[in-house]
């Protein structure tokens, strides 16, 4: 891989919320500093994301010193600062159950009047303990946001570029292309082959070395457009018929963190194994 670098960094502050590009973040264990610490839950603590509320991507969260400043079309913007953990609320994210301290009421009111349901804005007060990373792609004491799994998210620009280059030759090709918005990543990286990340075990990204630690299998999220919220086939039609891999609709890789420091856009990028 010749002269790969870092081409942008997003953190997602709500998620499911619309991300936020940086130009340089602090990566802690359990992910990007500020990514993924707030979520929104349902009445009876089940996450709501895009899957269920698509319309979550025309919301966005600033990322402020103690807290977030939501914003999204028709509701005047709201402060909403990080709330004591006085007590906590459970919090059912993908089979995991988590433990969250509930924003104050009127970040609750704000979110339910946006997509007119009843919805609850959760935040993860320590992430060095509430979560777990699933044990199977683990080691001991890793632990991860509310982000769907694992701490971080790499893409390559290359394999976008061959995924829409085959979206173009399918059934949906007015679809196309997809900007790389619709797979949420948090690091995007330019000057691979095609697909490289597929055998990557471990990464270095400026000074931060990474384990690989699964590839990622897309959901619905992906044909959801993120400044419309409307949705479409693509990519899943396509990465079912080109990208389907121990059952799984790939696109990216996941990422553990196995040291600190901080990660800049044009760092550059290097395969360690």
């Amino acid at each position: 891989m010749e002269k790969a670098d870092l081409l942008s960094i997003h953190v997602h502050p709500v998620k499911a919320f619309r991300a936020l590009s940086l130009r340089e973040a602090v990566v802690e264990p359990w992910g990007l500093a500020g990514d993924r610490r707030w979520v929104l839950i349902d009445d009876g603590g089940k996450v709501v994301t895009q899957r269920q509320q698509p319309r979550l991507a025309q919301a966005a969260a600033e990322l402020l010193p103690g807290g977030v400043r939501l914003s999204a079309p028709g509701r005047a913007p709201l402060t909403v600062p990080e709330p004591q953990p006085a007590g906590t609320v459970p919090v059912e994210i993908f089979g995991d159950k988590v433990e969250g301290v509930p924003a104050d009421a009127a970040a609750h009111a704000w979110c339910s009047a946006f997509l007119d349901a009843d919805v609850r804005l959760v935040h993860m007060d320590d992430p060095a303990v509430r979560r777990p990373v699933d044990p199977r792609f683990a080691l001991p004491g890793e632990t991860v946001s509310f982000a769907d799994g694992f701490p971080l998210l790499v893409t390559t620009t290359a394999s976008l570029d061959a995924l829409n280059t085959l979206i173009a030759q399918g059934r949906h090709a007015a679809e196309g292309p997809l900007p790389m918005n619709r797979f949420r990543p948090n690091l995007v990286v330019s000057g691979t082959t095609a697909w490289a990340e597929d055998g990557w075990r471990r990464i270095a990204v400026g000074e931060v070395t990474f384990r690989v630690a699964k590839k990622c299998a897309r959901c619905v999220v992906t044909t959801t457009d993120q400044s419309t919220g409307g949705r479409g086939k693509e990519p899943l039609h396509t990465l079912g018929r080109h990208r389907r891999i121990d059952g799984g609709l790939i696109f990216g890789q996941n990422l553990v963190p196995e040291s600190p420091g901080t990660l800049r856009v044009g760092d550059p990028v290097t395969v360690l194994d």
